[in-house]
């Protein structure tokens, strides 16, 4: 429904149904809360927050979402943690939107923003532009978590250091699954275990039938300042969807991302339904990407167009004996002590590791690559037809996107 008119801070919908606009600072927000209704939005005066931000029991509508947000967004109000109760609390909510906010952890055991366990749902939340830092008390305190079945997310362009870990989503026995998502443009740095894990699904119930994939993109995932030690984990770690039944055909799409060092893991570790292409990884620690069994087993991979730099293995694709799924390694630039160790690899570019390209901004890592390289076999025209199909492949200027030339079709090439 489209807006007609605002008159001070009444907005009249479509439909003849007045949203509301309403001011409050850290003295009177929280009175407002529980009045909030589809379309309404809540403006909060720069200062700090000492008692957290309940979301429960709210929802909007397509298209008239609740938004709670800074009155000014470049003096955005700072939640302060507290002790015993996540920052941000989710239950029961639907159609949210909040940003530009700062959460501020003081290192409190507690999470910056959580779907808690006991709601029943948390479908379509949106989370913008929030700073979140220092929820670092231990590994299992989460900038954003979800603990309950979470629908059709959106965290974009959301800043996250200094905490545990960045980005927690289902639960630990593969219940309350994450369906959906969109995960784009946000910086994590800085965490003890994981700047992203999505858990693996055992199953999904009617109302998140159908086939969703999970797009992440344009983010950076940096460990670049953490230390070695009991808590390593991959800089991303995504589980497997459903093995049958509703929910088995998702995916995850992983493209344009940009993967800072690890000095005790893979930058990426996956299992289940993947596409990892026109992405950068650099590693001086260790390994890139690590496809492998952990709650499953890798089903269908495409992994293409990414420059990988690595000390240790480029790519490296482990599959239980017997299982029919493919894992296809084509078309990467790989400069790695191993480039490639098992997958389906073809047309990809393989260099030793070149340690002193490290220090080489990663929008220039590419052409410097290439410039060391001998160009390979071209990929055939049928190949490049059937990647053409991927969401944004060689339509905008991501990390590894501008590798391609070098491995287009050959001008006049026979399709074979």
């Amino acid at each position: 429904m489209l807006r007609l008119a605002c008159a001070g801070m009444l907005c009249m919908l479509a439909d003849g149904v007045a949203a509301a606009e309403y001011r409050a600072g850290a003295d009177d927000y929280r009175e407002h809360l529980r009045r909030l209704q589809p379309g309404d939005r809540l403006l909060l005066a720069p200062g700090d927050y000492l008692q957290g931000l309940p979301l429960h029991h709210l929802s909007g509508q397509a298209g008239e979402p609740i938004v709670i947000e800074a009155a000014d967004p470049a003096a955005p109000p700072r939640f302060i943690a507290r002790p015993r109760a996540n920052t941000v609390s989710l239950i029961n909510v639907r159609h949210l939107v909040v940003r530009h906010l700062v959460l501020d952890g003081r290192n409190l055991p507690v999470d910056a923003v959580k779907a808690e366990g006991h709601s029943r749902y948390a479908d379509f939340i949106t989370l913008e532009h929030l700073h979140i830092h220092d929820h670092a008390a231990s590994q299992q305190n989460v900038g954003i978590s979800t603990k309950c079945p979470a629908y059709g997310w959106v965290v974009r362009n959301n800043r996250i250091e200094r905490v545990g870990t960045g980005m927690y989503f289902g639960d630990s026995d593969g219940s309350d699954p994450f369906v959906g998502g969109l995960i784009e443009g946000n910086h994590v740095s800085a965490t003890l275990g994981y700047n992203l894990q999505i858990k693996h699904q055992t199953g999904r119930t009617p109302e998140y039938a159908g086939r969703h994939d999970t797009l992440i993109r344009h983010n950076v995932f940096s460990k670049q300042d953490t230390t070695p030690g009991p808590l390593a984990r991959p800089n991303v770690l995504l589980g497997h969807v459903p093995v049958s039944g509703p929910g088995s055909e998702d995916r995850y799409l992983v493209y344009g991302n940009l993967f800072l060092h690890n000095p005790s893991e893979a930058l990426l570790q996956a299992e289940g339904r993947v596409a990892v292409y026109d992405n950068v990884f650099i590693n001086g620690g260790g390994d890139a990407i690590r496809i492998q069994p952990h709650n499953d087993v890798p089903r269908e991979m495409m992994i293409f167009s990414n420059t990988v730099l690595a000390s240790g293995t480029g790519i490296q694709v482990r599959q239980r004996e017997g299982t029919a799924y493919r894992q296809r390694v084509v078309m990467n630039l790989i400069a790695a002590a191993t480039p490639i160790l098992g997958g389906e690899a073809a047309h990809n570019l393989s260099l030793a590791y070149q340690h002193d390209l490290l220090p080489v901004a990663p929008a220039r890592l590419t052409q410097r690559l290439l410039a060391r390289g001998q160009a390979g076999p071209h990929a055939p025209a049928p190949l490049m037809h059937e990647l053409a199909a991927y969401p944004d492949w060689q339509r905008s200027s991501r990390p590894g996107a501008h590798m391609t030339s070098a491995l287009l079709p050959a001008p006049n090439a026979a399709t074979p």
